[in-house]
């Protein structure tokens, strides 16, 4: 099976709603995605793991490879509706310490930082 992933705005954010097994085989569709966002201005992203019932390593790293260049450049990259195997994998792993994890993605909207932009509307 592979990797589907769709790009939405969300509430003051980019939603990169990702389908699928993430595994060594899709990681680098999830890393391109994400970088694609990062390099075309995206600051604020949320990342939709409602569908993704399988995660290792390689998709970790692709999570915090953008995680970290989201940061360089003052954003943010955070996950949301993660499903309870992929939720053992950031725990085990203590990428949930780093990167913040939500329950749903309304949630993950809610906890977007106000921008110049969004304060003023």
């Amino acid at each position: 099976m592979g990797v589907q992933l769709t790009v939405r705005p969300g509430r003051g954010c980019t939603v990169l709603e990702v389908r699928g097994e993430l595994d060594m085989a899709t990681s680098p569709q999830l890393r391109e995605g994400l970088r694609r966002l990062v390099d075309g201005g995206d600051r604020q992203v949320v990342v939709d793991l409602a569908e993704v019932g399988f995660m290792d390593s390689s998709a970790l790293g692709a999570l915090v490879v953008n995680f970290k260049a989201l940061r360089e450049v003052g954003g943010r990259l955070c996950l949301a509706a993660v499903q309870p195997a992929v939720r053992s994998v950031l725990t085990v792993t203590s990428v949930d310490r780093a990167i913040q994890v939500y329950d749903t993605v309304q949630a993950a909207e809610a906890a977007v930082p106000p921008t110049d932009d969004t304060a003023a509307r």
